[in-house]
């Protein structure tokens, strides 16, 4: 997973100009300090919408606009058809976690798995058994769970 992140990383350095001018905005940008939180010192909290689900937050605020934060999934949690009305990615760490339009065709993803959904794709989801999912999410808006009545 590492070579991963490492890849991720050397390939947006490599797109970047070197002789970019720093403009004094990105100048007082650079004096803020990093966020730098481990893994033990994330503050848990249950997700009201899914019983068992924990989320992290780490920036913003999932309840009104954008954030970023960690989710952790009980391995065998099956979520039916639902939709979230912004986009949200997903960078999987551990774990497997799937996602499909539904369960016939839903993919696994596991460690290192990026999806990004797009705003109200009506999709399943859930974390396969056998292990708990911990996962990056950014979301481009209020995070939501709108569950879909499944035709008959």
């Amino acid at each position: 997973m590492n070579r991963f992140f490492l890849s991720l990383v050397a390939g947006s350095l490599a797109a970047t100009p070197a002789h970019r001018a720093v403009s004094t905005a990105a100048a007082a940008e650079s004096e803020k300090a990093p966020m730098m939180v481990s893994f033990a010192e994330l503050k848990w909290r249950e997700l009201p919408e899914r019983k068992g689900t924990q989320f992290a937050v780490l920036s913003g605020d999932p309840r009104v606009g954008q954030y970023t934060q960690m989710r952790r999934v009980p391995g065998g949690t099956d979520n039916p058809l639902h939709a979230h009305s912004s986009e949200i990615t997903n960078v999987v760490i551990s774990g497997v976690l799937y996602m499909g339009a539904d369960a016939a065709s839903a993919k696994d993803l596991g460690p290192g798995s990026v999806v990004t959904l797009p705003a109200n794709w009506v999709h399943v989801s859930g974390c396969r058994a056998g292990s708990d999912c911990v996962f990056y999410q950014e979301g481009k808006g209020k995070f939501d769970y709108k569950p879909i009545l499944a035709s008959k």
